[in-house]
């Protein structure tokens, strides 16, 4: 019997895990990328003599799907990861204070560290640790928690503007891609209580040690090859036909399909999908976006003493150390991750440079006195959907009303925000379902 012919429309890490694992179970499997490349969202370009990232991507320890795709690419010794959460948090005037866990059971490994987070009054510490103790009981599937802001649950808890600036706002900028103030509850619940007040581990931070390309594009095109998976790039898809049978029409080629998988940005989901799928198009369309801006700065010395550091009463967020992959000595290399960029979108690399070199010389005393050696920008205008109240119920799953076409990637409801643990979930959660239908069809 010839085995069940599956396409995937996408090859980033949604459309990787969804082919590699129809493979694996017996499926042909044909991938689909419009660009000339793989790894969606997570790719490395070539910039003034860097192997320059399109952003900052890192994962947390409890990110098991990702992890483990990693490990079926063959690339787990090219990521860091944190033996214990260790957050250096920096403001100007030199004040430093880390956020840290212990070895002691969750919730209580941060206890610590927020009582010794100075950038708050000692009332406030205090307060904020009993907010997190409710937080780790808030009922984030009850429907009134998607429609609330975060900020506004913070407020009705007694924190304060400054607590929600330079605490709470320290993670949820970073994961959900926008402010508490627009943030979904439920979403911002889900990265609290997965992440920091779980497991105790869960939130120790790891990252690329190569550049993207080499820890994702590349190693899954050969993974994909020795699955056996037909791989064509610069292949874009022009619609899913549902005519008597289901195919994918693509750069003139029509691929007739038992199974189709569709991993591809909302908005482009939105445009592909055929009525007969029963999604809501326009629902897609309202998950909206959220920018990131990535700077990437060359210095002619070591100013960054830590691998990873977040600051605090500056423009500057999530600043890396990213020498190691540009093989250059500790501190030089420093990349910027501006998440909810909107402000920053459109601005030109003088503008920038305008803002955040003073900004490094306030924060960083070893950048006063070093010459920049190149600045760059990276811009992601649709880095994300927009993780706002109401979006839950936007974000179907991998299933849809046509027999034999599935969803994926990180806007689809995996119960995670737009992350690469939420993408790699949603490729294994389409890829199981196809399957399954498939075996039923038999």
């Amino acid at each position: 019997m010839t085995p069940p012919h599956v396409v995937v429309v996408g090859g980033g890490l949604a459309g990787i895990r969804a082919a590699i694992t129809c493979a694996d179970a017996g499926a042909r499997v044909t991938l689909l990328e419009a660009r000339p490349r793989l790894g969606g969202a997570t790719f490395s370009t070539r910039l003034g003599g860097l192997d320059v990232d399109n952003g900052q991507h890192v994962f947390l320890r409890c990110c098991a799907a990702y992890r483990a795709l990693l490990a079926r690419l063959g690339v787990e010794d090219r990521v860091l990861l944190q033996p214990h959460l260790d957050v250096p948090v920096l403001a100007p005037g030199g004040r430093v204070y880390r956020l840290r866990r212990n070895r002691l059971p969750a919730p209580v490994h941060l206890v610590p560290s927020v009582l010794r987070f100075g950038y708050l009054p000692l009332r406030e510490r205090l307060h904020a640790a009993l907010t997190a103790g409710r937080l780790k009981a808030l009922d984030r599937g009850d429907p009134r928690s998607d429609e609330t802001s975060f900020a506004a649950w913070l407020t009705q808890q007694g924190e304060s503007a400054l607590a929600i600036e330079r605490f709470w706002d320290l993670l949820v900028v970073a994961t959900l891609n926008v402010p508490s103030e627009r943030a979904s509850l439920a979403q911002a619940a889900m990265v609290y209580q997965t992440g920091l007040l779980g497991e105790a581990a869960a939130a120790d931070i790891g990252w690329s040690r190569v550049p993207l390309s080499q820890l994702h594009g590349d190693p899954a095109a050969v993974a994909l090859g020795k699955a056996g998976v037909r791989t064509l790039v610069r292949a874009g898809v022009d619609a899913i036909e549902t005519h008597g049978h289901l195919a994918v029409r693509a750069s003139g080629e029509c691929l007739a399909a038992d199974a189709v998988i569709l991993a591809v940005p909302h908005a482009a989901a939105a445009d592909l999908l055929p009525g007969a799928a029963g999604v809501d198009r326009d629902g897609l369309r309202a998950l909206g976006r959220s920018p990131i801006v990535n700077l990437h700065v060359l210095f002619d010395r070591p100013v960054l003493e830590e691998p990873l550091a977040a600051g605090i009463a500056t423009p500057l967020q999530w600043m890396f150390d990213r020498s190691e992959s540009a093989g250059l000595e500790p501190g030089r290399y420093v990349v910027v991750s501006l998440s909810a960029a909107d402000r920053w979108v459109g601005c030109s690399r003088e503008e920038l440079r305008g803002v955040f070199l003073p900004a490094f010389e306030a924060l960083l005393p070893a950048a006063r006195d070093a010459r920049v050696e190149s600045f760059h920008v990276t811009c992601e205008r649709e880095a994300t959907f927009a993780a706002i109240p109401g979006t839950g119920r936007l974000r179907p799953g991998p299933r849809t009303a046509l027999p034999g076409l599935f969803l994926a990637g990180a806007w689809t409801d995996t119960g995670w925000p737009a992350t690469m643990e939420g993408a790699v979930r949603s490729g294994a959660a389409a890829a199981n379902a196809a399957l399954h239908a498939l075996d039923e069809a038999e």
